[in-house]
């Protein structure tokens, strides 16, 4: 007589498990990404809009070749990261790209990271505690940063004079903006909640929509379609090309000068790409289009106007966004502020209450003439009588 013979599995080795992802640029890694996956990057100062790319693709946690945070400035990108729940190591050396490949089961545990059993890197944790401390630190390095962006302020504004002083070199879209609303949408932290709060907003006025990068993604999930796309050129992280293709404009930003091959992509998905020369960032590239045609009023979604979050872009965008900032002016207002101020058009609601009012107003205007005093007269005793035997029979009824 034969027994089954009840096999004990291997106990579970501790940590967080999932297939590496693996490239030195970040953008790369983001257009692989699946939910489970192990982020393994190398990306010094991680800001909050990467950070956010990162917790939406599902990654379970990220491993960084650099320090998230140099303490240089207090980059906003780690602190996302560690509230998500993900686990994250940094600091682990360049040579994680070389024992580590494409596909590798990995598993994180505190700040080592295996393959199998087998450690391939060793780096730092983050947890709370230490994100804490680390941006206290770097919060007293702002002076060195704010004197940089004064010298960088005036190269941007040497190279981009023309664009920002007069206008020129911005693409001619087929949209008409001129003294419309627009909405311009960033896939960035808090987005979402930004969107949902201007829905009157957007159901009333009926504004233009212009998706930067995969914001045109955001904005089709939310239920809307983006008039106006503007994208990157030669970058891993565009929106789906059915997005590209429901857009009435796309527009390409290149460097000045670039080949007419930037834009072949697009033209092989049947897309005619318009061409804007510029090193502005992508978002900032969107809210000057908007500017140069006039636009009535600029909405931005998912731009936050803080210190820590201007401070948190990327190095080359900062001197892009301040003078994008100074040259619209009061055009440009935060979703957030559209939500607290805007109380929409007139209701049905509204119109029912001014009639009741106009109604009432008008029976008492007419009560004191000796027209109305003649109708009181005559209405009273009807009104009582009906009112007594109204009484008399309710009377009758109880018991």
């Amino acid at each position: 007589m034969k027994f089954a013979v009840r096999t004990r599995q291997a106990p579970a080795l501790p940590g967080v498990h999932g297939p590496a992802r693996v490239h030195r640029r970040t953008a790369s890694v983001l257009g692989r990404l699946h939910p489970g996956d192990v982020a393994v990057l190398d990306h010094l100062d991680m800001d909050r809009a990467t950070a956010q790319a990162l917790v939406d693709a599902g990654v379970v946690a990220v491993v960084n070749a650099s320090p998230m945070i140099s303490g240089r400035y207090p980059n906003l990108g780690p602190e996302l990261l560690v509230e998500a729940g993900l686990a994250v190591v940094d600091s682990t050396g360049s040579e994680v790209f070389d024992r580590v490949k494409d596909g590798a089961a990995l598993r994180v545990d505190g700040g080592a990271v295996h393959v199998g059993d087998t450690l391939v890197a060793d780096g730092r944790e983050l947890t709370d505690e230490l994100v804490r401390g680390e941006m206290d630190r770097a919060r007293s390095g702002l002076t060195a940063q704010l004197e940089s962006l004064t010298h960088n302020s005036t190269e941007f504004l040497r190279r981009e004079q023309d664009l920002l002083l007069h206008g020129h070199g911005v693409p001619t879209t087929a949209t008409e903006m001129a003294g419309r609303p627009v909405v311009v949408a960033v896939r960035s932290h808090g987005w979402e909640d930004e969107l949902r709060a201007i829905k009157p907003f957007l159901r009333e006025q009926r504004p233009v929509l212009v998706g930067v990068d995969r914001g045109a993604d955001a904005l089709v999930g939310a239920g809307h379609r983006p008039d106006v796309v503007v994208v990157t050129g030669g970058s891993d992280d565009l929106p789906a090309a059915a997005v590209l293709r429901r857009a009435r404009d796309v527009v390409v930003l290149v460097q000045r000068g670039a080949k007419r091959d930037v834009t072949e992509p697009f033209e092989r998905l049947g897309i005619r790409a318009l061409r804007f020369e510029t090193t502005a960032t992508t978002q900032d590239a969107a809210l000057l289009l908007a500017a140069a045609h006039d636009a009535a009023l600029i909405v931005g979604v998912g731009m936050h106007a803080t210190l820590d979050e201007f401070l948190d872009q990327r190095r080359a965008g900062l001197a892009s966004t301040f003078l994008t900032r100074l040259k619209l002016g009061p055009d440009l207002v935060d979703a957030a502020a559209v939500a607290r101020l805007y109380d929409g058009a007139v209701r049905p609601r509204h119109l029912a209450g001014a009639i009741a009012a106009g109604v009432l107003a008008l029976a008492a205007a007419v009560s004191v003439t000796p027209v109305g005093q003649q109708w009181v007269d005559d209405v009273s005793p009807r009104v009582s009588g009906a009112t007594t035997d109204l009484i008399d029979d309710v009377r009758g009824m109880l018991p």
